[in-house]
């Protein structure tokens, strides 16, 4: 009966062999090492460069995490305000409808730029209707603002102590919106009252502004930004 030949496998003379391997070896010259350091090195820089791709990818999610996490208060906060908006829509649609509705009254009480005219007999006949003398009638440079224009006009009227009294008060009861600024109430003469008083005043009178201003505003507007952004 035949038998198989015995193996004889000496582990310490292997681990001796392998440890010859590493002694001896040139730094400057890892293409002369034997195989064993050249894989040992490859497998260290192959661990080295994948730990540190893997801490760099952990960074990269423990800060995308932290960012997402300081969004969160204010994405909450966001929510609720939006759900209240949500719960409360038909009351903010009621209320909005009565915002525009007042804003539509209130530019009811706007002149336009045609209407200017008439507006200006009304003040002028606003006094002349209380028995004052205009002795100053004047209207200044329109300045324009974004929705409306405003037209000052410096007025100077003479009359009794009641007569002016009531003309600010008709003033201020105009259909159109007319306030009066820097109000100086003396002596006609300077001396008393027996010739009467005078008043000076500047009246100012408001219009909305027709479609061309409003276009030639957002086109002024937009280019003082866009000036502004380059200037920095």
């Amino acid at each position: 009966m035949a038998t198989s030949p015995k193996v004889n496998f000496d582990l310490n003379s292997v681990f001796m062999e392998a440890q010859s391997q590493f002694k001896g070896l040139n730094p400057n010259e890892p293409g002369q090492w034997p195989l064993l350091p050249k894989a040992a090195t490859f497998l260290a820089v192959v661990a080295v460069a994948i730990g540190l791709g893997w801490v760099a990818l952990l960074s990269s999610t423990s800060d995308d995490l932290q960012a997402q996490r300081e969004k969160e208060p204010k994405l909450k906060e966001e929510y609720r305000s939006k759900l209240t908006q949500a719960v409360n829509l038909d009351e903010l649609r009621k209320q909005k409808a009565q915002v525009q509705e007042y804003v539509t009254q209130l530019e009811k009480q706007l002149p336009g730029k045609a209407e200017m005219d008439a507006l200006l007999s009304d003040i002028n006949q606003a006094g002349l209707g209380r028995g004052l003398q205009f002795e100053l009638f004047k209207p200044g440079q329109v300045a324009v603002k974004d929705y409306y224009a405003e037209l000052p006009i410096n007025i100077r009227v003479t009359g009794r102590y009641h007569d002016v009294g009531a003309f600010a008060a008709d003033i201020a009861n105009l259909s159109r919106i007319v306030t009066l600024h820097n109000v100086t109430i003396g002596y006609q003469n300077g001396k008393d009252a027996t010739t009467g008083l005078a008043m000076d005043a500047v009246a100012r009178t408001y219009r909305y502004l027709d479609p061309a201003e409003v276009e030639e505003q957002r086109a002024a507007q937009a280019k003082a930004k866009k000036d502004a952004g380059g200037k920095k």
